[in-house]
């Protein structure tokens, strides 16, 4: 009798449920030295959370160093992971808002690459959105920052706050869990400039805070100097307040008034005292003075032009130029 061996048949691709319970949303910029301590972490929490139920969007912001080859690996390893490569630097907001765009959750996650959001603390936000919230946010108890960060983060949002009337609440950054519903809103909003935290504020909807533990970042440094926070404070102001331009019009009456009192001035005492209107030099400060004050407002109303030429074109938020390859769903679903 001839004797015919068996080739065990290859084991089946690993396949997905069509809508997770909960989807992680991390957007990732040099971050491949925490991409594997992350995964980890990240899988100890959400399996104890829901078991299987959960997918990782890992969206890579072109930075320069080899997180995108990382993520790759990541995906083949574990097919929970997802993940997307940007094609050029579009920013953090930009990154989360591709991230929502392509999960499918429940309820989605999300936090930094960095590890100073802990993982750990996904399921005490999970609890408290369970209880009837739309929105939970992780509110930091002492942030691990270098001071010149933490200086340059409070006087950031003391002045955000200021021009916007938002009252957002500084020691709160990315780090929440959303519900779909305020994904789907937040996916109509379409401006170019992102500020995934004053959305959430904007759309109200029931929120909840949850005190967290701030963790220490796990390798590197942030990208974020004190200039390019100047730079990203700006362009979010505008887009969220007209504040500014009721501040030079304000400037404007009061240095008005001020010529006004001192021109009635200098001529009731020239005409009542007979002394000659003299004085060049204050006057020649005076003009330089307004002058100043006038191209001032004049720059802060081109910067605002600046930001409708910007939206009017309404170019793509983000270019997706690779992602890993989607996973199997269940059998039996599309």
């Amino acid at each position: 009798m001839m004797y015919v061996e068996r080739i065990p048949p290859p084991e089946p691709a690993p396949t997905l449920a069509e809508v997770p319970e909960i989807s992680v949303v991390v957007p990732v910029y040099r971050g491949a030295e925490c991409l594997s301590e992350l995964h980890d972490r990240l899988t100890t929490a959400l399996r104890a959370t829901v078991g299987d139920a959960y997918e990782i969007m890992l969206v890579e912001d072109c930075g320069p160093d080899d997180s995108w080859s990382r993520i790759k690996q990541l995906a083949v390893e574990d097919p929970r992971v997802r993940g997307q490569r940007l094609s050029r630097n579009f920013g953090q907001h930009n990154a989360i808002t591709a991230g929502l765009a392509a999960v499918r959750g429940n309820w989605i996650v999300v936090m930094d690459c960095d590890l100073q959001d802990r993982p750990e603390e996904i399921p005490r936000l999970y609890a408290k959105a369970k209880e009837g919230f739309d929105c939970v946010l992780a509110r930091r108890r002492r942030r691990r920052d270098r001071w010149s960060k933490r200086l340059s983060s409070v006087a950031f949002y003391r002045v955000f706050n200021y021009l916007t009337d938002l009252h957002y609440d500084g020691t709160v950054a990315n780090f929440s869990i959303v519900s779909r519903s305020i994904v789907r809103e937040m996916l109509s909003f379409r401006e170019q400039v992102r500020f995934y935290g004053a959305f959430l504020t904007w759309m109200g909807f029931r929120k909840a805070y949850v005190d967290v533990d701030h963790g220490d970042r796990f390798a590197g440094e942030s990208s974020y100097t004190f200039i390019k926070l100047i730079r990203m404070a700006l362009p979010i102001i505008l887009s969220y307040s007209n504040k500014p331009l009721h501040l030079c019009i304000v400037a404007g009456l009061a240095i008005s008034m001020l010529a006004f009192a001192a021109g009635l001035y200098v001529t009731l005492r020239a005409l009542l005292l007979g002394i000659p209107v003299a004085g060049w030099a204050s006057l020649i400060v005076s003009i330089y003075f307004s002058t100043g004050i006038i191209l001032a407002a004049l720059g802060v109303l081109g910067l605002y032009v600046d930001r409708i030429f910007v939206e009017v074109k309404n170019r793509p938020l983000y270019i997706v130029a690779e992602q890993t390859p989607e996973p199997p769903s269940v059998e039996g679903e599309p």
